[in-house]
C-alpha cells in the first residue's frame, strides 16, 4: 500500500510541474497567467510569440504525462501492484497539470498531458488521437475545437482498445475534466468570440 501511494502521490507532483510556467522564466516571458486566455499551455504561450518556448511547453506537459504513467507501469509491474494502480497514476498526473500544487493550482487545461499518458498506455491510439488534433486544428484554426473533438474520442477509443478495465474506466473523468476546463472555450465557441491559434 505504501509503494502505491507513493505513486500516486509522485504521480501527482509531477504533474504538477507547469511547463508553460517554467519555459516561460527560462526564456524571460511574462507569466502566462497574465495574458490571453491566462491558461498555462502552449497555446497561450504560443501567443507571445515565441514558437520555440510554445513548442517546449507542448512536448514538456505531454512528456510529464507519459513519464508519470509509464514509470506507474513499471513499478505495479515490479511490486506486482494490481493495474487500477496505474489507473490511479494516470488520473493523478492529470489532476496535477489541473491543479498544480506549485502554482496556487492554477493549472492548464490538459490536452498535451493527456495525449502523453494515452501514450503511455497505448501508443497507437495516442498517434491516432495525434492526427485528429492536427487535423481538427490545422482545419478548424481554433485549438478548443480539437481538443474537445480528442476528448470526446478518448474514453471510446480505450474502451475499444483495450475493454472495460481500470485503464478505460480512467480515461472517462479525464474526459470530463477536459470539458469542463474548456467551458469558458465552449460558451466562446457558442458565442462565435473563440480565439484561434495563435491570436
Amino acid at each position: 500500500m505504501l509503494v502505491a501511494a507513493l505513486i500516486v502521490i509522485g504521480a501527482y507532483l509531477v504533474g504538477s510541474i507547469s511547463f508553460a510556467v517554467v519555459v516561460s522564466r527560462a526564456f524571460g516571458l511574462p507569466d502566462p497567467h497574465g495574458y490571453g486566455s491566462r491558461n498555462p499551455g502552449a497555446t497561450n504561450v504560443l501567443r507571445t510569440g515565441n514558437k520555440r518556448a510554445a513548442l517546449l511547453t507542448l512536448i514538456g506537459d505531454g512528456l510529464k504525462g507519459f513519464v508519470a504513467v509509464y514509470a506507474a507501469q513499471r513499478l505495479a509491474l515490479a511490486y506486482a501492484l494490481p493495474e487500477s494502480i496505474v489507473a490511479a497514476a494516470a488520473l493523478a498526473v492529470f489532476i496535477g497539470h489541473l491543479y498544480p500544487v506549485f502554482h496556487r493550482f492554477r493549472g492548464g487545461k490538459g490536452i498535451a498531458t493527456a495525449a502523453g499518458i494515452v501514450f503511455a498506455l497505448h501508443w497507437p491510439l495516442g498517434l491516432l488521437l495525434a492526427v485528429i488534433w492536427l487535423t481538427m486544428a490545422f482545419g478548424f484554426k481554433i485549438s478548443s475545437v480539437a481538443g474537445l473533438t480528442v476528448a470526446a474520442l478518448l474514453p471510446l477509443g480505450m474502451l475499444y482498445v483495450r475493454g472495460a478495465d481500470w485503464i478505460a474506466l480512467a480515461m472517462l473523468p479525464i474526459a470530463v475534466l477536459l470539458f469542463w476546463r474548456h467551458r469558458e472555450n465552449i460558451r466562446q465557441l457558442v458565442s462565435g468570440a473563440e480565439r484561434t491559434i495563435g491570436r
